[in-house]
């Protein structure tokens, strides 16, 4: 199950990735997240691991893990959120003094959960929307 959203900032993309590399932020614009640590020591980069509370859809708490880290350009975790096997991508693109956030979000989906997967989709990519919306407004302000 995969899909992509994007989310248009007024700051620059290393203000940007500043704010996205600090993975505690989390919990202040994803409405799922009760609280994200890191569990690795050193600073962040590819290798770094971190350990989550999620409430939504129920509560469970989640590891993953940054594979990706190109400073004010590109940052990726897999590891699993939710139920799912997950990989998260934030590209971030300079666009006229701002920045073009595109998110891409790919969910290994097995077993019952095949079935209603593509009813699921519409949901999880409109509320994924909704949290890079929060994420927007929060750099803004």
């Amino acid at each position: 199950m995969n899909f992509t959203n994007s989310v248009r900032v007024e700051r620059t993309p290393h203000d940007v990735f500043a704010y996205l590399a600090e993975f505690e932020n989390v919990p202040r614009w994803n409405y799922a997240i009760e609280r994200t640590w890191k569990t690795s020591p050193g600073p962040v980069g590819v290798g770094s691991t971190y350990h989550q509370e999620r409430t939504v859809p129920r509560r469970a708490e989640e590891s993953f893990e940054v594979v990706e880290f190109a400073p004010d350009s590109r940052l990726a975790i897999a590891g699993t959120l939710g139920p799912f096997p997950a990989h998260v991508t934030y590209v971030l693109q300079s666009d006229d003094g701002g920045t073009t956030v595109v998110n891409d979000v790919e969910l290994e989906v097995h077993g019952a959960l095949r079935a209603v997967a593509p009813l699921a989709i519409g949901q999880v990519k409109k509320s994924v929307a909704a949290n890079l919306n929060v994420l927007k407004q929060l750099l803004e302000s």
